[in-house]
């Protein structure tokens, strides 16, 4: 499969290394995201968990390890690559916010009984501030459409809460970085168009790094 028949190629080469379930369903959702775009991406985490059964702690560790890779890609990539102007400011901020996720979500895992997964390493293909920008904007879209499936799988409503109040930040992190790039700030219209699970993994399985 060539990157030209990907919906979003940016997506392909991100790499997530981890052996947690969280980091798993993560390099699925890229991958679902790589290969559909951001509408494909909830359906699969939708369909992923409920396939694993997971409780609310393991939905919280999904959240948890995407929320480290939003952290690492604008706190470490982004200086990296020297971002300047608008959009060091804008990575500055978002990074900060993301950090807050990852803080929120470990309290509330650990609040539950559970513990925190580890952090994965990641790497984004990306090497200066136009890359950096255009992947930004895949996977902000990438995150909310992770959230948005993964949310209905909470049981506790506190938890979905939170989970509500965090999706809703993302999607104006999504918009600020669709204005930055002068990119659509909803790339599918007014609505998400759902997936099933075996129509992402006839296409996306293969790209998925074990």
């Amino acid at each position: 499969m060539t990157s030209s028949k990907l919906a979003s190629p940016e997506l392909a080469a991100t790499e997530v290394h981890g052996m947690s379930r969280a980091s798993f369903i993560l390099r699925g959702a890229i991958t679902a995201g790589a290969v559909y775009g951001a509408t494909a991406v909830g359906p699969y985490v939708g369909n992923a968990l409920a396939a694993s059964g997971s409780g609310d702690v393991d939905i919280l560790n999904f959240a948890l390890t995407l929320e480290y890779l939003e952290t690492d890609f604008y706190k470490v990539k982004g200086t990296a690559v020297g971002l300047s102007g608008e959009a060091k400011s804008l990575a500055t901020l978002l990074g900060d916010q993301e950090a807050e996720h990852v803080a929120a979500l470990t309290k509330a895992i650990t609040a539950a009984g559970g513990t925190p997964v580890k952090k994965p390493t990641f790497v984004f293909p990306v090497s200066d501030q136009a890359s950096f920008l255009k992947l930004a904007y895949v996977l902000e879209n990438t995150g909310v459409g992770a959230y948005n499936g993964a949310g209905p799988s909470l049981q506790n409503k506190q938890y979905l809460a939170a989970a509500g109040s965090i999706v809703q930040v993302e999607a104006r992190h999504a918009a600020a970085i669709s204005l930055l790039v002068n990119q659509p700030v909803t790339p599918d219209g007014a609505f998400d168009k759902p997936l099933t699970k075996a129509q992402v993994l006839a296409k996306a399985g293969p790209l998925i790094k074990a």
